[in-house]
């Protein structure tokens, strides 16, 4: 028995996945291994938008080498459905103020609709501020994802 490809999921299915989650994994280039780790992100005009602290290994791993590889997935408990993408490029540090504001408003109000206040302890905040603290005083380093140098989409066989 030969096993089976997974089908590729179409541009159209990629762009609703993107759409629709918030939670993604940025792998890394690190030292030895590559470094994984979980983010908040939000999609805006074909670009995948991130914030950051301004600390730790990401950051090291960042001024080494801004090149990446982005899953996000959805998954039913059972496995019966999913589907998952990976995206590949550098991501870029967003400078431009208004850029920046708008991209952390996106993330707040995402976070607002869809996440817990508990997660707000990952980049530093006290778990009982709100998501307004990701306001443009917020000491977070913007990133986005904007160049896909590889776009891999597969999905389960049956269709969600």
């Amino acid at each position: 028995m030969r096993p089976k490809k997974l089908p590729k999921m179409k541009g159209e299915e990629i762009e609703e996945l993107l759409d629709s989650e918030n939670i993604c994994r940025i792998a890394f280039r690190g030292d030895v291994y590559p470094y994984m780790a979980p983010f908040q992100y939000v999609l805006h005009k074909g670009a995948l938008y991130f914030h950051f602290t301004n600390y730790g290994r990401k950051m090291r791993f960042l001024e080494m080498d801004s090149n990446v590889c982005v899953g996000i997935e959805r998954l039913e408990p059972d496995l019966s459905e999913y589907r998952f993408v990976a995206l590949s490029g550098a991501l870029e540090r967003v400078d431009d103020a208004q850029e920046r504001s708008e991209a952390l408003s996106l993330l707040s109000e995402a976070g607002k609709e869809g996440l817990s206040q508990n997660f707000l302890a990952a980049h530093g905040f006290d778990t009982e501020e709100s998501w307004s603290a990701l306001s443009d005083n917020a000491p977070l380093v913007v990133y986005k994802l904007s160049h896909f140098t590889d776009v891999v989409g597969l999905r389960s066989p049956h269709k969600y």
